[in-house]
């Protein structure tokens, strides 16, 4: 059982599940991931802002694709949160999941008032029979594969390089919602994803790839307030390039790629619709 919120399943993560996986095939026992839902971050500061890589779909889909056999969501509530660290092993590790080996991270705690932590859990698995992992930190150049990192990098826009330290291009999936129908008047037909729970990256235009109808195709997308139409409410319009079709409804996977340019306001509608133009050919270039 590997252990962990695996926000993003980045590269670090990806390590801790190849160590499960190591375990698992030792013990020809299967391979599960237990997780929390919702981020404990979200539970103990109900008002912070979006801050998700990955919200359950894709989570489940990356550990899936990293070898996970089943994901099990223990959800973080009030009565969760209240359980020492005794009973979440005795109760749910042990009792509830039958683990035989846990592999976490090395920051890894438990229990009310985070009063579990790897040294206690080694110590309860001494003593209860279960094997224990602790993974140290996984490294580049001197830094620790983090979701914090990734956030800081995708808040600067530097989605390239959010996908290095990811592994994999990070997505924002939502489903396509009415918009005003404002970019098909202008010849830029957009489709507007419901953002979500989703960190906000850096206001402005990618390059990006959305997978519809099981290919990817390629696109350019606008994330911010649209200042220049006065709308000021936040908004992920994709633009997909040389596609013709009804998205309305559907769940939209959404790469981001590369960062075009920031958020700006232009003074008109001609103004506008020179730039997009230009947008979608600096994102053409990008993705050929």
């Amino acid at each position: 059982m590997a252990l962990g919120n695996f926000d993003g399943v980045h590269r670090g993560h990806q390590a801790l599940l190849a160590k499960t996986a190591e375990h698992a095939g030792a013990l020809k026992a299967p391979l599960v991931a237990l997780t929390f839902e919702p981020h404990p971050r979200r539970f103990f500061v109900a008002d912070t802002a979006p801050f998700r890589l990955t919200l359950p779909p894709a989570k489940i889909r990356l550990l899936e694709q990293y070898g996970v056999q089943a994901v099990l969501a223990q959800r973080f509530d009030p009565a969760f949160a209240a359980v020492s660290a005794e009973a979440f092993v005795d109760e749910v590790l042990l009792g509830g999941l039958g683990a035989r080996h846990v592999v976490c991270g090395y920051d890894f705690t438990f229990g009310s008032r985070r009063s579990g932590n790897v040294e206690k859990l080694r110590k309860m698995g001494d003593k209860r029979g279960f094997g224990m992992t602790v993974l140290d930190p996984v490294m580049r150049e001197g830094e620790i594969y983090s979701s914090t990192r990734i956030r800081e990098a995708l808040r600067a826009g530097m989605a390239s390089e959010a996908t290095e330290l990811l592994g994999h291009p990070w997505e924002i999936e939502g489903v396509v919602e009415q918009g005003d129908q404002r970019g098909r008047t202008i010849g830029f037909p957009t489709a507007n994803v419901a953002l979500g729970e989703h960190l906000r990256p850096r206001f402005g235009v990618y390059a990006v790839r959305a997978l519809v109808d099981g290919s990817w195709r390629n696109a350019v997308a606008n994330l911010g307030k649209r200042p220049t139409v006065g709308k000021l409410q936040e908004n992920f319009e994709v633009h997909l390039f040389d596609f013709a079709g009804d998205l309305y409804g559907t769940t939209l996977r959404v790469q981001l790629l590369d960062f075009i340019r920031p958020e700006m306001k232009f003074a008109g509608l001609d103004q506008l619709k020179a730039q997009i133009a230009a947008d979608g050919q600096a994102a053409r270039t990008i993705l050929a």
